[in-house]
């Protein structure tokens, strides 16, 4: 554990230490952090990291919409933007420029309402930051087909403009630079009309909710589809190389472990059930993957991000 006796640089947000992580996590798990830093805007924050021990490991955070945090806790310090990182807004040239802590369905809503089109994101859990990082993507649109570009504080402190190119955007994947911080992104929005944007988001929400477990403790889909792309929500959309179908066919639906259980709804959903610890939900999606693989040959790979300490 770092030691918390050690100075921190001055900071005019929120500086917190042994922070328990669970409560802000969508499953609902996990141990504390070190330290807990919410910065109050980007000169706080790039402060911060240019001020703080090159040592200390640093671990942004969004909304926790597709994290597990592991029981012992995060190590160094986590950063969690907020308010002073959630601005939208929308460009005469049809641009929509957010800030990373903006709500993904927030995005959407105001750019439809602006007649522009990001309706993708209408469905999609989690905050900017994490959209970006992970290439984030439903219904055959991704972020990479409309991000223009993103700002980042490095961990010197510096603020760099990274065109969209320089990020390498792949399926639930980019390659952001070590130790970065997104801050901001602004995507090339097409037009649309207001209404029928609008329209096209509620059909969205209704499929969504008839085929997903939304009311329930998740972070959203465990595993990468073996395909390597997202669903089309088209009907001639192939199920065949789906991670759900590939979970479903070893006969893995329902599959329990403690209070973790592979959602009855929707099996590629990794669900807090109950009192799940974070050992608990990562065994249970580590049986599964070896499972799949004994059933089917497919090494199915983490979309949830895991990250911290197990349990001493």
């Amino acid at each position: 554990m770092t030691d918390l006796s050690d100075p921190l640089p001055q900071v005019r947000g929120r500086l917190t230490p042994n922070r328990p992580l669970s409560d802000l996590t969508w499953l609902r798990v996990g141990g504390p952090a070190d330290w807990l830093f919410q910065p109050a805007d980007r000169e706080d924050l790039a402060d911060f990291l240019r001020d703080l021990d090159p040592s200390v490991p640093v671990f942004p955070m969004g909304v926790g919409s597709n994290l597990i945090v592991r029981d012992g806790g995060v190590r160094g310090v986590v950063i969690r933007l907020g308010r002073g990182f959630n601005g939208i807004e929308i460009g005469d040239d049809g641009s929509v420029t957010t800030g990373a802590a903006a709500l993904d369905s927030h995005v959407a809503r105001k750019a439809a309402q602006a007649g522009r089109d990001l309706t993708f994101l209408r469905t999609i859990p989690g905050a900017i930051g994490g959209a970006v990082r992970m290439n984030a993507g439903c219904y055959g649109a991704y972020v990479a087909d409309v991000l223009r570009e993103v700002s980042v504080i490095h961990r010197d402190g510096r603020t760099e403009v990274l065109p969209a190119k320089a990020l390498e955007l792949g399926y639930r994947s980019s390659s952001l630079p070590e130790g970065a911080v997104i801050v901001e992104a602004v995507f090339d929005a097409g037009p649309g009309e207001a209404a029928a944007l609008e329209a096209r988001m509620d059909e969205q929400i209704a499929k969504r909710d008839a085929s997903q477990p939304t009311k329930d403790r998740t972070a959203g889909s465990t595993f990468r589809n073996p395909a390597g792309f997202s669903s089309t929500g088209r009907a001639d959309d192939s199920h065949e190389l789906k991670a759900w179908k590939v979970i479903d066919e070893a006969g893995l639906r329902g599959a329990r472990l403690g209070g973790a259980v592979m959602n009855e709804k929707h099996p590629n959903f990794l669900t807090n059930a109950g009192e799940a610890t974070a050992a608990e939900l990562e065994a249970l999606g580590e049986k599964v993957r070896k499972r799949v693989y004994e059933h089917s040959g497919l090494t199915l790979e983490w979309e949830i991000m895991r990250v911290g300490q197990p349990s001493a």
